[in-house]
């Protein structure tokens, strides 16, 4: 069986990030830019898989620009056997995205595509549900553990109110939460062996799909300053100002 597991190219974790002068956007240039953490888990997920003997091989694809081979790279030197490149304009939404990946699902016919629930610069949550909608696809969202016996899949997934276990047929779709695992790091002969794994590059025009956006994003601006808060020399003093001033209380 394989696992196809899409990544994202995305801002580093650690970057504190700037919005452009005009509003536009991001400032990206000369930002550090790495793998999504949450792809990171779904590619962790399944070399685990592979390790059980449950997975044979584990296929990482990314829709973007061309340096989404960079991440590409980091994915191979993790342990995934082959990568694919989508070549597509940057700012492309997330169901433009979801018909790339079924495009190279239909090629690739995987029996599980694992994805990180949420990229950490849009945060949208949407890429998995479109695809699993678009490919006709079983879900199991948000999954902090993943059993697969018997082509079935057992998925506890994290919800408001506690844990869900649902138990869904294979092929399926997986989105991993942070509590799935924990990454493992490259080692320098792996970063070494990653060099010579094969990386398929794939105009998304030859795939059929519409770049079109959909959505058009109007502004971009920093969330406002906080203010310093203020020490009080009582409970009287407090709740006279969350009354009278803050007006959080009557």
């Amino acid at each position: 069986m394989k696992a196809l597991v899409p990544v994202k190219r995305v801002v580093d974790a650690n970057v504190k990030v700037q919005v452009k002068s005009d509003g536009s956007g991001i400032d990206l240039a000369n930002v550090k830019m790495a793998v999504n953490p949450f792809c990171e888990i779904a590619i962790e997920e399944a070399l685990r898989l592979r390790e059980k003997g449950i997975v044979e091989e584990v296929i990482a694809v990314s829709v973007g620009a061309s340096n989404c081979q960079e991440q590409l790279r980091n994915c191979l030197a993790l342990g995934a056997d082959r990568a694919i490149l989508v070549e597509a304009p940057q700012d492309l939404q997330p169901i433009t995205i979801a018909k790339a990946l079924k495009a190279v699902y239909d090629r690739e016919s995987p029996g599980l595509v694992i994805f990180g629930k949420q990229s950490i610069d849009g945060d949208n949550s949407q890429t998995g549900q479109m695809f699993a909608a678009l490919a006709a696809l079983p879900q199991g969202t948000f999954a902090s553990e993943v059993t697969i016996e018997d082509g079935k899949c057992e998925v506890v997934r994290e919800i408001d109110g506690g844990l869900q276990t649902v138990r869904i047929s294979l092929p399926a779709v997986i989105t991993t939460d942070l509590r799935l695992n924990e990454p493992r790091y490259a080692s320098l002969p792996n970063i070494m062996k990653a060099k010579r794994k094969p990386m398929d590059v794939v105009p998304i025009e030859d795939l059929g799909v519409d770049v079109k956006a959909h959505l058009e994003v109007l502004s971009v601006v920093p969330p406002e300053q906080r203010k310093a808060g203020i020490k009080v020399e009582s409970v009287e003093e407090l709740v006279d100002k969350l009354k009278n001033e803050a007006k959080v209380i009557s």
